[in-house]
């Protein structure tokens, strides 16, 4: 387990310790901060909660692919929301680059390429590795000449 200084901006490892997780609560704090600070002006507030309907209602409905983004595009342009960033001094940088390897570590242990323990290589597997090499299965003659 990682256990960082600074917590709510931070990396840790997941449960199942197959893929790691960036906590960043400041993105959060700015994003409501920033879909509010519009809200004293009746016309603005109306507008974004307009915005903030139509949002719900993609949420709740079987959304089509790219309608979700738009939707949300467009809460962000009418709230006058920034791009969701935070800027890191060097010592947080030299903090989360050393959480992030610790989380490499553990995730990435059994492969080099990052995939994880899903292709692990037993030995034992290697007669079956090779008949399917000289002889592949339909799905993998396709997968070949596509």
């Amino acid at each position: 387990m990682i256990h960082s200084s600074k917590p709510q901006l931070s990396y840790e490892i997941g449960a199942d310790h197959l893929h790691g997780i960036l906590r960043a609560d400041r993105v959060r704090t700015d994003t409501l901060t920033q879909l509010v600070q519009h809200w004293r002006e009746p016309a603005d507030r109306d507008a974004i909660i307009a915005a903030l309907d139509e949002l719900a209602e993609v949420v709740h409905s079987p959304a089509h692919e790219g309608e979700l983004d738009a939707i949300v595009e467009q809460v962000e342009d009418v709230a006058c929301m920034e791009t969701a960033q935070i800027e890191l001094p060097i010592p947080e940088v030299r903090r989360l680059l050393a959480e992030l390897t610790a989380v490499e570590r553990v995730v990435c242990r059994f492969n080099s390429d990052g995939k994880g323990a899903a292709l692990i290589k037993h030995p034992s597997h290697a007669a079956t590795r090779k008949h399917l090499a000289a002889n592949p299965l339909p799905e993998q003659q396709d997968r070949r000449s596509a």
